[in-house]
């Protein structure tokens, strides 16, 4: 039996605070072809497994909340259960795995299994197959669920041999057993309060628009790509860090997307939550929440790409300066030694479940820079999903594989029929980015052929 740490129990509650969140995350990998049979793929995983014990783990709640829900051994485990399969219509191609992605993710892992489903998705364009991984947050974050496919799949076309992993699982805990092996100290509750206090007054509500407001359970899906290399071709000719370029492109979405809705961008209309990660070197395979979070401005206001960019670098630079991510990790470490009700409030609070002080969440991870194998088929790409929750319509994932940069984009059913007008925006952000890189680099260049010529 293992406790959940208080930042893994608040993706919990938040599903039961609101009927209408699933708190999962997921990506989608697309393989070259031929799809693997059923029992190929079964056989592949079964090998695997034992390398991701928590697969086996389904949770356990303590009655009356008073402790933190534990992984328990599921005693009638059936890798089958979590394997899906399904097939796209034709043409089988961005649009209908869009779809049928924005379907799957619009379900609620069901608690009396472990929280995880993989789809398997034959029918793609060019031959090709997909595998949805549908993991839920309270397992995996966004940096230990990428180390996942590194674990599953392989870094050369030929398999890795199949893990030993034979045990015997004993009985299922009852709830009560597990209340009573529940440790709740009042120690450093008062410290837990005063960071809570810090970070609330550094927050303040967001301008209201479209962006924010009640949601359903059903959800839209859309990704763009990007070259890693114009990404970083805009780092070298107009600086910043990679983030800092997503985050201005970003910006410059949510811009045309609020012009498109007829909503002038004003300062303070997009405070965007990014989740920073804490996980130390060594840490890799330790799949629970290792992550704080700060809150930063998106300059939707601002006209030209560059201007947005030095603004989100001057947002990022006076958050770090402010020590706001290492509140965030203060309350996720303090919530162990407080008695979980109040530890669950004060993260969530915190880090999850912020109401009127953000209006979306970005994140960024970076994937593999090699490719990986399925079964000796090549992993093509990988397309990112992050979920949203409470008054939080969209949500924004970035993860790079191989040269590529993804976005996923995540929206609210009922409240985004333009979504892909936010990501035309994002696209067009980046664009707008290299260009002025381009300029700035043939600037320079004049600039030093004259400073040769007249030498």
């Amino acid at each position: 039996m293992d406790e959940l740490s208080p930042l893994d129990a608040l993706f919990i509650d938040v599903e039961d605070e609101d009927r209408h969140t699933s708190m999962a995350i997921a990506s989608i990998a697309v393989f070259e072809g031929p799809p693997p049979s059923r029992e190929e793929f079964l056989a592949h995983l079964a090998g695997r497994l034992p390398r991701v014990p928590r697969y086996r783990h389904k949770l356990r709640t303590v009655p009356f909340r008073l402790g933190r829900p534990s992984w328990v051994e599921d005693p009638n485990f059936d890798l089958s259960y979590h394997v899906r399969w399904t097939a796209l219509p034709a043409p089988g191609g961005d649009r209908q795995l869009a779809e049928l992605m924005a379907r799957v993710m619009s379900q609620r892992l069901d608690r009396d299994h472990p929280l995880w489903e993989y789809w398997v998705i034959e029918g793609l364009a060019q031959g090709r197959w997909a595998l949805i991984s549908k993991v839920h947050h309270s397992m995996v974050d966004g940096v230990s669920g990428t180390e996942l496919y590194g674990v599953i799949f392989d870094f050369s076309p030929e398999p890795a041999p199949p893990a030993a992993g034979e045990r015997t699982v004993g009985a299922e805990p009852t709830s009560l057993g597990t209340a009573a092996d529940t440790a709740s100290a009042l120690r450093q509750t008062a410290d837990t309060l005063r960071a809570l206090a810090k970070l609330a007054t550094a927050w303040r509500p967001a301008i209201r628009s479209s962006l924010s407001g009640p949601i359903g359970q059903q959800r839209r899906f859309t990704w763009i790509r990007a070259s890693l290399d114009d990404v970083k071709t805009i780092k070298r000719e107009l600086g910043g860090t990679v983030n800092d370029i997503v985050l201005a492109a970003i910006s410059g979405g949510y811009r045309e997307l609020l012009l498109a809705r007829g909503e002038p961008p004003q300062p303070h209309m997009v405070p965007s939550l990014v989740p920073v990660s804490v996980r130390a070197p060594g840490e890799e395979n330790h799949y629970g929440n290792q992550v704080s979070a700060v809150v930063a401005d998106l300059p939707v206001h601002i006209t030209g790409p560059v201007k947005r960019l030095a603004a989100v670098r001057a947002e990022l630079e006076a958050v770090k300066e402010s020590k706001e991510e290492l509140v965030g990790e203060a309350l996720a470490t303090l919530g162990r030694y407080s008695p979980y009700p109040l530890a669950s409030w004060s993260v969530r609070r915190a880090l999850g479940l912020p109401q009127r002080e953000i209006v979306t969440v970005t994140t960024n991870v970076p994937g593999p820079g090699q490719p990986l194998y399925g079964m000796g088929r090549r992993l093509v790409e990988i397309i990112p999903y992050v979920p949203i929750a409470s008054t939080l319509r969209t949500g924004i994932s970035i993860f790079s594989y191989c040269g590529t940069v993804t976005f996923g984009i995540t929206g609210d059913f009922a409240a985004n029929p333009d979504l892909d007008v936010l990501a035309r925006g994002i696209e067009h952000g980046l664009s707008e980015l290299l260009a002025a890189a381009k300029r700035h680099h043939r600037r320079a260049a004049a600039q030093q052929r004259r400073a040769v010529t007249h030498r």
